[in-house]
């Protein structure tokens, strides 16, 4: 007996934390065509996930009328995506990468001001989380059939209006993106995105956020770049297509 499950196609956004993902989540989210704007923390290797992204998405929000996706965003490796598992023909992959000097502050800073003492408070800690999401990502890339669209994160912020068309026409969507978007039953709150005050405004904020207080040693900071730009290249060089800064 069918779930239900299966009558939707889906969207995943594979990336990292701090990478405008919660940006990206709420602006797909807020498409009549789309469902989910949050990471649910969920490993997707059989169909029975399918059916618990349901059960999860619909705790807190309802499925649209006549929608077509569910979007969920995987940022760590504990999550696994395995796509020819789902059983599902309509599956739309986005992957999407930050450049390194802004993500381990972003990442440092985010930890630092939890209550609690915090692994990825530590530049080593998070410059080692996101070095090996990368090389994580890079590998999914080089072995998944799956076809996949490659976007440079900050375009999110630095260049919508070129960025919202060009996903628009790939996830084959009715009506454009747009840089508004809803606040939702789980927006802003404690693990399930960006906590911060400007997810709430409703419209991409451009305003610049200033991490100089956050200081990365040079050797960290040169060897993420390194595996920045080597990952980044092997994942564009295997992409569908790309929309780069």
């Amino acid at each position: 007996m069918s779930t239900g499950s299966d009558r939707y196609g889906r969207i995943f956004l594979l990336s990292h934390m701090r990478a405008f993902t919660s940006l990206a989540g709420h602006i797909l989210g807020s498409h009549p065509q789309i469902n989910g704007y949050y990471e649910m923390h969920i490993s997707y290797a059989d169909a029975a996930a399918l059916d618990k992204q349901l059960e999860v998405y619909q705790q807190g929000d309802a499925l649209k009328p006549n929608s077509r996706y569910v979007f969920d965003k995987l940022l760590h490796n504990d999550y696994e995506l395995v796509p020819a598992q789902l059983g599902v023909a309509d599956i739309k992959i986005l992957i999407s990468l930050l450049e390194p000097e802004q993500t381990i502050k972003s990442i440092v800073d985010l930890f630092s001001n939890k209550p609690t003492r915090e692994l990825y408070a530590s530049p080593d800690e998070a410059a080692k989380y996101y070095s090996q999401r990368l090389q994580a990502l890079t590998e999914f890339c080089s072995s998944v059939r799956q076809p996949y669209y490659y976007y440079d994160a900050e375009m999110f912020q630095a260049a919508p209006k070129t960025l919202l068309p060009k996903l628009t026409a790939w996830l084959e969507l009715e009506s454009p993106l747009t840089e508004e978007y809803q606040i939702f039953s789980h927006t802003g709150k404690t693990g399930k995105g960006d906590s911060s005050k400007f997810i709430h405004s409703g419209k991409i904020d451009r305003t610049p956020i200033d991490y100089s207080h956050v200081t990365l040693p040079a050797e960290v900071l040169n060897a993420a770049q390194g595996v920045y730009a080597a990952c980044r290249q092997e994942i564009m060089a295997k992409a569908v297509d790309v929309v780069t800064i």
